[in-house]
């Protein structure tokens, strides 16, 4: 815990402040594993559904801010297949940066992304599906490793991490870990296996982590907003003040917070059906929204 605890005072430190008031419209994803479009990729069930709240957050006015693992590059090599996959999806990505309205931090997964050369050396352009310029996203906004939200008017911060950090595994000796992801598991997902993506996953170790961090946040008194678990977790006002988005790759829905009237919530997008029986992609409500002054 004491490595946890300065690996984030010192991220915490050296973190960028976003300005942001009651009239900002924010939203929180992350852990979406973009992959290549094959059998090892967790994001392709779900990526109509992620289109369809990007395209809603795009037209709503809303920054959106990815938490880190939005790739998966411990079993892909290069950024430009992925990108190509999902053409439209980084098209919109485009358009959200153009109006200075995207901020993306890296997880353990796509930790490559701090590197300078990152955007040069995976590719410089993606084709898209349609007549347009070409663009990567990645040129123009560097993932950064934590990001601060400052309110304006109150200086209330919210502290913004992916959530690996103090992890031996997906921290210190990620190489090691993305080897076994690459080489060991990833040719196991392509013949049939299924990934422990949502409640397969480690319970005993999700809860460990969830514990550290919510620990973190109640001994150093900061909102805490995080991914990785790939478990929502929506604080009540007078506990611990942790968040956690959820994940993009839940079994036919993801997970995301948002901010808006300075108020916080967490919300699940899906497929249903409407009256007419007609497939939908749906937003609903799963906690809150609560005012984020009660917070303290």
């Amino acid at each position: 815990m004491a490595s946890l605890t300065a690996k984030l005072d010192q991220l915490y430190s050296a973190s960028a402040v976003l300005p942001f008031d009651n009239s900002s419209r924010i939203v929180i994803m992350s852990d979406c594993h973009r992959g290549q479009g094959n059998g090892a990729d967790n994001f392709l069930p779900n990526s109509m559904i992620f289109q369809g709240a990007l395209e809603y957050y795009y037209q709503n006015g809303y920054t959106y801010i990815e938490l880190g693992d939005g790739d998966e590059l411990w079993e892909n090599r290069c950024i430009g297949v992925i990108m190509r996959t999902y053409s439209r999806i980084f098209r919109l990505l485009g358009q959200l940066q153009r109006e200075n309205r995207l901020f993306l931090l890296y997880g353990n997964h796509d930790i490559v992304k701090r590197r300078r050369g990152f955007a040069r050396a995976a590719c410089d352009s993606y084709a898209c599906d349609a007549a347009e310029e070409t663009e990567n996203i990645f040129l123009k906004t560097r993932a950064s490793e934590g990001l601060i939200l400052e309110n304006r008017d109150t200086l209330q911060r919210l502290f913004l991490v992916h959530g690996h950090q103090g992890s031996l595994l997906n921290d210190e000796l990620w190489p090691l870990g993305r080897f076994l992801v690459r080489y060991l598991w990833r040719p196991l997902e392509i013949i049939g296996f299924t990934a422990p993506v949502g409640a397969g996953r480690s319970r005993k170790l999700m809860e460990k982590i969830e514990k550290q961090l919510c620990s973190y946040a109640s001994s150093t008194g900061r909102i805490l907003i995080a991914g990785h678990t790939h478990r929502p977790v929506f604080a009540q006002p007078g506990s611990c003040p942790y968040f956690n988005d959820g994940s993009c790759v839940h079994p036919q829905c993801l997970t995301g917070i948002e901010l808006e009237n300075g108020r916080i919530r967490l919300v699940r997008w899906a497929v249903a059906s409407d009256p007419d029986r007609h497939l939908v992609i749906r937003r609903e409500t799963l906690n809150g929204p609560v005012a984020l002054e009660e917070y303290g």
